[in-house]
C-alpha cells in the first residue's frame, strides 16, 4: 500500500520575530555567521525562531518535520560558508533569481565541521535532515585547494558523508540538488555526480531513507540515467517547472520505490488548495500505470525561503492536508 507524506524541502523564511529581533541586535552583519561562532543573543533568537518554524508545522500537520535552515543565510553553500578552510568572498546570484550567496572558495581539505549536526541536536522534534547534494555544492563551491573538478567534487562528497554521518537518527534526508538541472554535468561527470551522491546516501544509517530532490525543471536523460545508479530510496521531481519532461524520464528509465514530487510552488504565492494537489498526484499515478510507489513525498518544488511568512505558512496547512484527499 502507497503511503503519501507531506514534507518540504526545508529553508524557510525567517518568521517576522525573529527579522524584528536580529534588526534590533547593535551591529548584526551577515559576516557575523561566518565561523558558526554567534553571540549568546544570536543564538538565542535563531533558537526561538527554530522552535516557531517546528511549531508551525507541528501544528499545520506535516509528516515530516524539518529544522528550518534558518541560519542558512546562503543557502545550499551554508556548510561550506562555515568551514574553516572555506574563504568567503564577494556576492554571487544563487542560480537565475534575485538572491545572493557569498562565494564559497576552498583553501584546504574539508574536514568533518559538524555544524548541521548541532543544529539537529537542539532541535526537538525534527524527524527529517537537509543537505545540499554534492554535485550542488561543487557547483556552488570555487576550488583553490583540490586542483580540478573531480577532485572538487570527490573532496566535497567525502566532506558530505562525514557529515551525514554525524546526523540524529531521522526517518528522512533530503538532498538538494538543483545543480543537475540548471547546471547539468557533462559526459563523464554525470557518473562522478551519481557516484558522489551514492558516497553520501551511504554514509546515513540504513533505515533513514534519502530523497535525492531536484528541482528547476527536469534532469536531462543522461545525468538522470546516472542518477538511477546512485543508491537512493527516491528521486524528486520539480512538477511545478516542467511536468512533461519530468513525466517522460520516468516513463522511459524508471524511477526509485519512492518519489517525491515537488507539487507546490516555492517561489509563487498563490496558495494552491489541497484539493488541487492531491489531483497533481493523481496525474502523476495516472500516467504511470505499471508503477507503484512505497511512499510519495509531497513537496515543495523548491526551497520556501523565497515566500512571504503567511504564504509559507498557508502552503504548509495545505501540503498537510492533501494526503487525505489522494485517491490512490
Amino acid at each position: 500500500m502507497t503511503e503519501v507524506l507531506a514534507t518540504t524541502p526545508g529553508l524557510f523564511p525567517l518568521p517576522d520575530r525573529a527579522k524584528s529581533a536580529l534588526a534590533d541586535l547593535k551591529g548584526h552583519q551577515k559576516d557575523d555567521l561566518i565561523d558558526g561562532e554567534e553571540t549568546g543573543e544570536l543564538l538565542e533568537v535563531y533558537d526561538r525562531a527554530r522552535r516557531d518554524v517546528i511549531e508551525i508545522q507541528t501544528d499545520a500537520g506535516l509528516d515530516r518535520i524539518v529544522e528550518g535552515q534558518l541560519r542558512w543565510d546562503d543557502m545550499l553553500a551554508h556548510p561550506l560558508c562555515v568551514h574553516d578552510r572555506v574563504e568567503t568572498r564577494g556576492i554571487v546570484r544563487y542560480y537565475d533569481n534575485n538572491n545572493f550567496y557569498r562565494e564559497p572558495v576552498v583553501r584546504g581539505e574539508l574536514t568533518y565541521d559538524g555544524d548541521v549536526a548541532a543544529e539537529l541536536d537542539g532541535a526537538a522534534g525534527v524527524d527529517q535532515a537537509v543537505l545540499p547534494g554534492p554535485y550542488s555544492l561543487s557547483d556552488l563551491a570555487t576550488d583553490e585547494h583540490y586542483g580540478d573538478d573531480a577532485a572538487l567534487l570527490d573532496g566535497i562528497a567525502s566532506f558530505l558523508a562525514g557529515e551525514a554521518d554525524a546526523l540524529p537518527d531521522v526517518e528522512t534526508l533530503f538532498l538538494l540538488e538543483p545543480s543537475l538541472v540548471a547546471d547539468p554535468p557533462d559526459d563523464g561527470e554525470d557518473r562522478r555526480a551519481s557516484d558522489a551522491i551514492d558516497a553520501v546516501a551511504g554514509a546515513v544509517p540504513v533505515d533513514t531513507d534519502v530523497v535525492v530532490h531536484t528541482y528547476w525543471g527536469a534532469i536531462p536523460e543522461k545525468p538522470y540515467a546516472h542518477l538511477m545508479d546512485a543508491a537512493v530510496d527516491a528521486i524528486g521531481f520539480d512538477l511545478v517547472a516542467d511536468h512533461d519532461r519530468t513525466l517522460y524520464n520516468i516513463q522511459e528509465y524508471g524511477t526509485k520505490p519512492s518519489v517525491a514530487l515537488g507539487l507546490v510552488d516555492g517561489k509563487n504565492t498563490l496558495v494552491e488548495s489541497p484539493a488541487e494537489i492531491a489531483e497533481r498526484v493523481e496525474w502523476v499515478l495516472d500516467n504511470l500505470p505499471a508503477e507503484s510507489f512505497e511512499t510519495i513525498y509531497a513537496t515543495a518544488n523548491t526551497e520556501l525561503f523565497y515566500l512571504p511568512v503567511n504564504k509559507f505558512e498557508a502552503k504548509l496547512e495545505a501540503l498537510a492536508a492533501a494526503p487525505a484527499e489522494v485517491e490512490l
